[in-house]
């Protein structure tokens, strides 16, 4: 054999082995990627209790989650960063703690500015840099930059305040500054001003008329509203664009991540014809059920497009569910959106922020199991990084653990040692195996005892509350008194994950606004 024939050979054995080992197909076949295509779908205020594979007594029958959960993982101890919609939803997209952004309590409005710094990285940034298609679909709820017309009022993150936009003008700041190839929704919640689509960074239509309704539970506040935004058919629409995306995107040779926050079922509560009374509670219980068929036509989609084995599909709550919903009436039914747990949203207590997590992945992970490791929704940051092979930095995703293992190992043991929850005036609460330490007097949020209540009462309550959240999941019994040690513990713990500005390991971070942080004062000093 002559030196010539040995290149050949050679050549062409590098040739093969190349082709196996790579995406790569035939002139015949589709390119097929190995990573998996990623939906994060969010529901908006949906209580822990609202889904029946969560809780037996449920009288909503959520089919389409129940399915997902028999076909997936389904997390019994998920929380939110936080008890409100703004600061979960930055959580989960830079895998950090909302209270290490500007923002140390309440929420944004629809005029808001960003939250989110346009250095700061978000796991679309983490995706598109490891080869995905990214896309954002509905409600948004960080802020972005409208241009106004002349001087921006001060109250700009008033929520019935109305600012002088010019709509012929991009948004700067927005989806496309924090990694999203594709972007379509609205900024605010849909009971918030202004009612206007923004396609990648564009408004769709200039507003051309205002509207506003008082009626029922499906009030929202009067604002600008272009004439191709109509409340009542916003969840349909986003979810038939979120559809075409997916259609679109299937049969790419990129994978695609679409991240799918959904407007309901907060307020207003506006089921369609087609569910009304099909619950046999309230209108919110119908306006669950259409949260439900959402998904089911997610599902139905990957399934029929032949891709749902290699698409990890997420659902969850951004909080827990609004009293809105009218618990008083429900509770005629025998139905509690909050499960066994103690307040509902904007609470420190587990009503709060402990939340329905589903996660289904046909191809890699378990199917049909249950697991009480304790996650957090800053965790889907790592989680996709793990899944991307990107190796995160000590800038980014600062307190996002990997569920990876918990995905596809059974006997896991804990990702996270600890955990910390926020409530909407910016209290904390952290917990560390079965013992939740909340540093406030009562609920923090909308339940009794209200900070305003405690305040007009002048209730005798003391300043900390410890729970055996395993013997006492119900937060009745404040153990503050019996476990000293415990408290100390847990609140050094506290003081030490915000002081490093970070949760995970890595080299020690800033945290913005710490001046006048006067919710750490007592925690730090």
């Amino acid at each position: 054999m002559n030196k010539y024939s040995c290149h050949l050979i050679v050549l062409s054995l590098l040739i093969f082995s190349a082709c196996s080992s790579s995406n790569v197909k035939t002139k015949d076949e589709k390119v097929v990627s190995k990573k998996p295509n990623i939906i994060y779908i969010l529901a908006d205020d949906l209580g822990y209790g609202d889904v029946s594979s969560f809780n037996p007594e449920s009288k909503i029958p959520t089919v389409n989650l129940d399915k997902m959960a028999s076909n997936g993982v389904m997390f019994t101890d998920a929380h939110t960063s936080s008890a409100v919609c703004t600061p979960t939803r930055y959580g989960i997209l830079t895998g950090r703690y909302n209270w290490r952004s500007s923002l140390k309590s309440g929420v944004l409005g629809g005029y808001s500015k960003s939250l989110i710094t346009p250095d700061r990285t978000t796991v679309a940034d983490v995706l598109k840099n490891q080869g995905y298609k990214t896309a954002y679909i509905g409600k948004w709820h960080m802020g972005w930059d409208w241009t106004f017309n002349g001087e921006q009022k001060e109250t700009i993150n008033n929520l019935h305040t109305i600012q002088d936009v010019d709509y012929t003008k991009p948004i700067k700041n927005g989806p496309s500054t924090h990694g999203f190839d594709y972007s379509f929704g609205f900024c605010g919640s849909l009971d918030m001003p202004p009612y206007v689509y923004v396609e990648n960074d564009m408004p769709t239509m200039v507003p051309t008329k205002t509207t506003q309704n008082k009626d029922s539970k499906g009030v929202w506040r009067k604002g600008p509203t272009s004439d191709d935004f109509v409340h009542q058919t916003v969840l349909q629409d986003l979810t038939d664009r979120a559809i075409n995306y997916i259609g679109d995107n299937a049969s790419g040779d990129k994978p695609f991540f679409l991240y799918l926050p959904l407007p309901a079922p907060h307020t207003p509560i506006l089921p369609s014809d087609e569910f009304l009374g099909k619950s046999k509670t309230n209108e919110y219980g119908d306006f669950v059920l259409q949260v439900d068929d959402v998904v089911g036509q997610i599902r139905e989609k990957l399934k029929a497009l032949g891709i749902s084995e290699n698409t990890l599909l997420v659902f969850t709550s951004d909080n827990g569910c609004s009293p809105k919903a009218d618990f008083k009436e429900l509770e005629k039914f025998n139905h509690d959106p909050s499960y066994v747990f103690r307040g509902m949203k904007a609470d420190i207590y587990e009503g709060g922020h402990h939340v329905p997590f589903i996660i289904e992945w046909p191809n890699q992970a378990l199917k049909n199991v249950s697991t009480d490791r304790t996650i957090g929704t800053t965790d889907f940051f790592a989680t996709c990084a793990d899944i991307a092979g990107y190796k995160i930095k000590d800038t980014e995703g600062e307190d996002s653990y990997s569920m990876l293992p918990l995905l596809t190992n059974k006997e896991t043991k804990e990702i996270r040692e600890y955990i910390v929850y926020h409530s909407i005036d910016g209290s904390f609460a952290i917990k560390h195996g079965d013992f939740k330490l909340c540093l406030t007097q009562g609920s923090a949020g909308w339940s009794y005892p209200k900070p305003q209540e405690i305040k007009k009462k002048k209730l005798d309550l003391p300043e900390m509350q410890l729970f055996n959240i395993k013997e006492d999941v119900s937060e009745t019994k404040n153990l503050i008194v019996s476990y000293p040690k415990k408290a100390a513990e847990l609140k050094a713990a506290l003081k030490k994950i915000i002081l490093e500005g970070r949760s995970t390991e890595g080299v020690v971070q800033t945290n913005e606004g710490m001046d006048h942080w006067k919710q750490i004062e007592a925690i730090i000093n």
